[in-house]
């Protein structure tokens, strides 16, 4: 693998009106009234992150699970919020933040907030991103990764292009 060239988190989205519009972090999620809590249907991947998160703050009842993998070609990732999010069907959906950035940002109405969740112990929500390369290809590794360097700048104005949650490294919990 290359040396990572960006890393991100899962994400919180919301639609306004929900009792969410207070929320700017995970923390304030968590901190809501539990009786709204309570309420929300929460949109969420089965088997991710989500889905201990949801657990450990005691909110599975919450969830609206969805197959994290599905053979229907019609399907895409980002449909919990382009479809299901936008159309009301859920309140809320905690997904991988490419997904979330990219899809919230296509739906024009509502207008979907964005909420970058920081790892904790027992929950890690961030990744670092990297680039494959066939092993003991190693000038080709190099080569790969001096691009990476050298587009930085054009690298993160993309990532921003797509409404991807960036973070570093002080995002993640330090006893995962």
């Amino acid at each position: 693998m290359t040396k990572p060239y960006y890393r991100s988190t899962y994400a919180l989205v919301y639609a306004p009106g929900k009792g969410l519009d207070h929320v700017k972090t995970g923390e304030d999620f968590l901190k809501t009234d539990r009786a709204v809590l309570g309420k929300l249907r929460i949109g969420l991947y089965d088997r991710s992150p989500a889905s201990a998160w949801l657990s450990k703050h005691g909110l599975v009842d919450s969830g609206v699970p969805y197959q994290i993998m599905n053979a229907d070609p019609a399907q895409y990732p980002g449909e919990i919020i382009e479809k299901d999010l936008a159309a009301g069907k859920i309140d809320a959906a905690v997904v991988w933040g490419p997904i979330a950035g990219f899809f919230a940002k296509r739906v024009k109405s509502p207008q979907l907030t964005v909420v970058p969740l920081r790892s904790e112990p027992g929950v890690k929500f961030d990744f670092e991103m990297a680039m494959g390369v066939r092993y003991g290809e190693r000038e080709w590794k190099q080569q790969i990764e001096g691009l990476i360097e050298s587009k930085k700048p054009e690298i993160a104005a993309i990532l921003k292009d797509f409404g991807v949650p960036v973070v570093d490294e002080s995002f993640s919990a330090k006893s995962n």
